[in-house]
């Protein structure tokens, strides 16, 4: 645990008892602070209620009397599209609004720090696709080469649930919109950006708000070095800001849609190989071809993104490279679960926007797709560079058919259940053949969560192979 620091005999409110809330609740408690908690549900409220917190309705008109700070869940809405009211009612009050990720910034460092020959560090991994990937994958590679690492955030465990770190350590964070938009410290030693794709909108008023929210890991706290995607306007724009001239080596751009070598540090990916360049010199290549773990230009994009973080650590490309080859990727993103009778079956059941799902799309040939669910904002039309790669669509959700009718040019059959479209699919599906989950589409029409949704997929998939 971090012991929170700063409220040593204070009282901090805390609204929302899931696992960032209750974790920030112990770890006040652990730093001497007395937290007051809060949450609408009955059952979160007992939960907390068995450690003994003191559960006061945050939502009363004194709620606030005594309090020096909120503490707020990340699915809380603070501002879009209208705030909670508990929120409201501190802002009103006057009382500072945070969450557990400010909570850790300022709180990780101690006075033991200085007896340590390498004082621990912190690299910070926001964007909208590809951030849990490239969060694992630096930190397998950091625990392949032999580093004290420790994963948490939006991913692995809570930020302040993580053991003190050893020296040298490196904790990897990823950290969401969500997360970024309200911390009132974030000070990452190494910050990155993968990418930006429409989502989250009507949370952050736009897609303004959305960069907003994620520029705000780079322009709050300053990060000694930060990895910045640029094949979208918004990174480049952000690496520019951030840069002092173009051999400014604090900025690594990374991409896999143009070659980089220019006077500064830079890290891409082309036709499967990951060049680095410093100083227009090639300072380090992988082929990525055939690593297992990490099929498809968008993981191309990951590994150059996590390839650079590490090499900001000292790592150098050949052990960065053995933990590439022994990284079996994460579930529900491009995770292969099955081979057989020679064709591939792969749930990327995290592919939720259009985004995501077209570089599923992209990275594999002679697909028997299956898509559908709660469609997002927006429509389906960026798909379709990725149609020619489209044997047939296989559309599950309530609304399949409606989904379907969206797919213009694609051979689609309305399948409604996953238990169906798997069935489709497998028996239509040849040698050479890849039946692919890539949804396109949130999972709360038919499954509490994308990872519920891959996990009948998974189970549909072993019934039949």
């Amino acid at each position: 645990m971090i012991p929170v620091r700063g409220f040593e005999g204070k009282t901090v409110a805390v609204l929302g008892l899931g696992r960032s809330g209750l974790s920030a609740a112990r770890a006040l408690q652990a730093g001497g602070a007395h937290p007051l908690c809060w949450d609408d549900s009955p059952e979160a409220r007992a939960a907390a209620d068995v450690e003994d917190f003191e559960i006061r309705d945050l939502s009363r008109d004194d709620a606030f009397r005594d309090v020096a700070s909120l503490i707020v869940s990340p699915g809380i809405p603070h501002l879009y599209p209208e705030p909670n009211r508990v929120v409201a009612a501190a802002q009103r009050a006057g009382v500072p609004v945070d969450n557990d990720i400010g909570l850790f910034f300022r709180s990780f460092g101690n006075g033991d720090w200085h007896q340590m020959d390498q004082p621990p560090k912190v690299i910070a991994v926001t964007g909208s696709n590809g951030k849990s990937t490239t969060s694992a994958l630096i930190h397998h590679v950091l625990e392949n080469a032999g580093k004290s690492a420790q994963l948490a955030g939006n991913i692995g465990r809570g930020v302040l649930d993580i053991d003190p770190p050893e020296d040298g350590g490196v904790v990897v964070l990823e950290l969401s919109s969500y997360q970024t938009e309200l911390a009132r410290a974030l000070t990452p030693d190494v910050a990155v950006f993968t990418n930006l794709s429409p989502d989250h909108l009507d949370r952050h008023g736009g897609l303004g708000g959305y960069f907003a929210a994620k520029r705000r890991l780079f322009a709050e706290g300053g990060p000694d070095r930060a990895v910045i995607g640029i094949d979208e306007a918004e990174g480049a724009y952000l690496a520019g800001q951030l840069s002092e001239g173009p051999a400014d080596d604090r900025v690594i751009r990374i991409s896999v849609a143009q070659k980089l070598a220019g006077p500064g540090w830079s890290v891409f990916a082309r036709k499967g190989f990951l060049s680095e360049y410093r100083k227009t010199r090639q300072a380090g290549s992988i082929d990525l071809r055939k690593i297992k773990g990490l099929p498809g230009s968008h993981n191309h994009q990951n590994a150059c993104a996590a390839y650079a973080a590490c090499r900001t650590l000292g790592l150098s490309p050949k052990a960065i490279e053995a933990g590439f080859h022994s990284f079996d990727g994460l579930p529900h993103r491009s995770q292969i679960i099955a081979e057989a009778s020679g064709v591939t079956f792969v749930n990327d059941s995290k592919a939720t926007n259009v985004d995501s799902a077209l570089k599923a799309l992209q990275a594999f040939k002679k697909i028997r797709w299956i898509c559908g669910g709660l469609e997002k904002d927006g429509g389906l039309a960026g798909l379709k560079p990725g149609f020619d790669n489209v044997i047939k669509a296989y559309v599950i959700g309530r609304e399949a058919a409606g989904f379907s009718v969206q797919l213009d040019g694609v051979d689609t059959e309305v399948c409604t259940t996953m238990a169906r479209a798997v069935e489709r699919a497998t028996t239509d599906a040849g040698k050479g053949e890849t039946v692919l989950l890539a949804p396109a589409a949130a999972s709360f029409d038919q499954y509490d969560s994308f990872e519920k949704r891959g996990e009948d997929f998974i189970t549909q998939v072993r019934a039949r192979t």
